[in-house]
């Protein structure tokens, strides 16, 4: 079973047969590149070890080699890039391929895009876990398990637009008008154009002048939208009933929603995205899922992070984080500051829950120093989130449903942390070349002066 299954990975070769015709990567790279110096300091065996359990050892073609798509996953977080640009600059970037374990250099794309769609499938919220554990890992031990630990909660925005009820009523007619194509069914009326005339009307629907106008063509597409649902329910048999299912209970629900209602559905493709108020004066609402991120208070590593489907508050997001954070180092830390957002917890998982208050009065100017000092620090998390969301992808989420949504954050996280360890090898790399620079400097004067 295990012979197959090595098979059916598909192996990088540690030490190939060299061809006479062909230069090696390592022969025209500079050995002190951070990206050389990173894929080094990666356990890649240990990674192919975690992820092949997610590969089924049936006998068929050999799957893409996980170092390689791995690689390239991670190297798509690092540096901010899509699925289709991630691949057309790994083509042209020999450090990027040396990166993913390649001998030679590379011509030619290494895989199709929709590949790594499948994998973060393949592997899902655990094994996007594991990715996160690794990057986790590559620090010391003294900076992953610190005693204090920032938590905070964001928005992860969904790719979606702004929600209005008129626009996902049109999208129920148009998506029924699709079904009937496909299906060979002929509606009673498309109301096609009729539905171009009402989407005029309806704009602008505040102005004084149009506002009778505008929620007359509202109210009329919304009847339309449930004429068409109807219609197409009753000529549909039991077998395309069960086919769609699940489409039809949506749209039955977005015309039953009301204003003011609960668990309403803002999209008909995302159904799970939830409208979270974060209290921001420049955006009231954002259409997506909170997320959690957990960071060492002083060396600044991302040591958890998790998403949630539901809108909980910020108090019962801490339980799973913490357990998590756990899981992930080895260490469970003593301290988590957070902000107002979690009033009511105190002690959670055995860890002390520190929000900012005011002073005590008894306290002296020392211990008043010290808690001040720990609210400063956790204003820390606030940028860490601005990076995760401008650079590593998390500001807005074009992966599908719940499980796009875990993967999405844990891999922005990976990415986090690898950018910062990347950064570090290039600090110390020019570190030491500067040192040996001096060094060259001060054996010249000393010779010039003994002659």
């Amino acid at each position: 079973m295990h012979e197959n299954l090595a098979e059916m990975i598909g192996k990088i070769e540690k030490y190939p047969q060299l061809e006479m015709f062909k230069v090696p990567l390592k022969h025209f790279i500079k050995e002190e590149h951070e990206l050389v110096l990173l894929s080094k300091k990666i356990d890649w065996d240990q990674l192919d070890k975690d992820l092949s359990i997610y590969y089924c050892d049936d006998n068929g073609r050999p799957a893409i080699p996980i170092r390689t798509i791995a690689g390239i996953i991670l190297l798509r977080r690092m540096f901010n890039e899509s699925d289709e640009s991630i691949l057309d600059r790994w083509v042209e970037n020999p450090y990027w391929q040396y990166f993913c374990g390649e001998v030679y250099f590379q011509h030619e794309l290494p895989f199709d895009r929709t590949e790594l769609i499948k994998f973060r499938k393949r592997i899902g919220e655990k094994g996007s876990e594991q990715l996160l554990k690794m990057t986790i890992h590559l620090f010391s031990k003294k900076e992953i398990q610190e005693k204090e630990v920032l938590l905070d909660t964001t928005v992860q925005e969904k790719n979606i637009t702004f929600p209005t009820d008129v626009k996902l009523q049109k999208k129920i007619i148009e998506k029924c008008r699709k079904i009937a194509r496909k299906e060979g069914i002929e509606l009673r009326q498309t109301y096609k154009r009729e539905l171009k005339q009402l989407m005029i009307d309806q704009r602008f629907h505040e102005h004084p002048k149009r506002k009778k106008r505008a929620r007359a063509a509202a109210r009329r597409i919304k009847v339309i939208a449930g004429r068409v649902v109807r219609d197409i329910e009753r000529k549909m048999d039991n077998g395309k009933k069960e086919k769609y299912k699940k489409l039809l209970d949506i749209f039955n629900r977005v015309l039953g929603q009301e204003k003011d209602g609960k668990n309403k559905i803002y999209s008909i493709h995302q159904p799970y995205v939830k409208c979270i108020a974060k209290g921001k004066e420049a955006k009231k609402y954002e259409f997506g899922n909170k997320s959690s991120i957990a960071k060492t208070k002083k060396s600044g590593i991302i040591v958890g992070a998790m998403a949630f489907t539901d809108n909980i508050y910020d108090g019962d997001t801490l339980l799973p984080q913490l357990e998590q954070t756990e899981r992930l180092t080895g260490y469970k830390p003593k301290v988590g500051i957070v902000d107002r957002g979690y009033r009511g917890r105190k002690i959670v998982n055995g860890v002390k829950i520190v929000i900012p208050k005011k002073l005590p009065a008894f306290a002296n100017n020392y211990q008043k120093q010290k808690i001040r000092k720990q609210f400063k620090a956790r204003a820390g998390i606030e940028p860490i989130i601005g990076h995760l969301k401008q650079d590593h992808r998390m500001s807005r989420n074009y992966l599908l449903d719940e499980q796009g949504d875990m993967v999405n954050t844990l891999l922005a996280a990976a990415g986090f942390n690898l950018r910062k360890m990347l950064q570090r090898l290039k600090a110390e790399a020019l570190n030491i070349f500067v040192e040996f620079i001096w060094q060259i400097f001060i054996f010249d004067r000393n010779l010039k002066y003994a002659f």
